[in-house]
């Protein structure tokens, strides 16, 4: 068993070396369609792709984020926080000034979800946390899909079931309704790319095993790009998190804030095109 797991690897090693450094570049990432070759020893290919990141239970990272969400132009950055298994902090910068106060704080726990707009003295009370994602960023990911794609396993994801080859010594897994798309950097298996209905995610600038840039893409029902988004990751580190992390001060007077409100706020939902994101969220007339 041993001798032909080697043996498969060593064809696909050697199919994937000449392009692997392409991997490294920032470029675009176009990942393989069609059926593929069947490929037996995929819960292996998976395990050494996925290994290190599955095992990274509560990370923190500072994020990068720009492109278009819903046709509108957005940038800014993001703190975040992550525990296992479905615990979330997320704390979002205008671009102009990304110091000082969050213009948004999302925090997601056994506790429940809350999303806090301090600038706007807003305060939204138990709604879905994918939700609340995409209303703010045009992706629905809930915390256990986004701690699996900052630590670099594409999307939270079943047991795989198939395994396929393509060309240029790409792997695909499937996953339940998963697809993870693995390929060969600096010698070993990593994940390149994720897809889950219309929802793609691929990994570029691959520095000591890890991704740097992240390409989010979300088609809506017509096929036109719902949300198109470059994340640039730094400062990821792995351990424990102060569970205060994850609980956050509702001011006094924060007037209560609806999903449906926060959807019609546009991306990012705040107060200034300037400061990377669109219209206002006005607290409701008599309050």
């Amino acid at each position: 068993m041993l001798h032909r797991r080697q043996a498969a690897y060593a064809l696909l090693f050697a199919a994937a070396l000449a392009s692997a450094a392409g991997c490294g570049r920032r470029s675009s990432v176009s990942l393989p369609t069609g059926a593929g070759t069947p490929f037996p020893l995929f819960e292996a290919a998976l395990g050494d792709a996925t290994g290190e990141c599955r095992a990274l239970k509560n990370l923190s990272a500072s994020i990068r984020l720009s492109g278009r969400a819903g046709g509108t132009r957005i940038a800014a950055r993001i703190d975040a926080g992550f525990a296992a298994p479905a615990q979330l902090r997320l704390e979002g910068y205008p671009r102009i000034n990304f110091g000082g106060q969050p213009f948004f704080v999302l925090v997601s726990s056994d506790a429940g979800t809350l999303l806090v707009m301090p600038r706007d003295r807003r305060v939204l009370r138990g709604a879905a946390p994918a939700a609340i994602v995409e209303a703010l960023a045009g992706v629905a990911l809930g915390p256990a899909d986004l701690r699996a794609l900052v630590a670099g396993c594409g999307l939270q994801s079943t047991e795989a079931t198939a395994g396929r080859t393509f060309p240029n010594g790409w792997l695909a897994i499937d996953a339940g309704q998963t697809a993870v798309f693995l390929r060969s950097v600096a010698g070993r298996w990593r994940v390149i790319g994720a897809k889950r209905g219309a929802l793609t995610i691929t990994y570029a600038d691959f520095k000591a095993g890890r991704p740097v840039t992240v390409h989010v893409r979300a088609l809506a029902a017509s096929g036109s790009a719902a949300a198109d988004l470059i994340l640039r990751l730094s400062q990821l580190e792995a351990g424990p998190l102060d569970p205060r992390v994850f609980d956050v001060e509702v001011p006094a007077d924060a007037v209560p804030l609806t999903l449906e409100e926060l959807r019609r706020a546009g991306p990012l939902g705040a107060s200034s095109t300037k400061a990377g994101f669109a219209s206002p969220i006005v607290p409701p007339s008599g309050t």
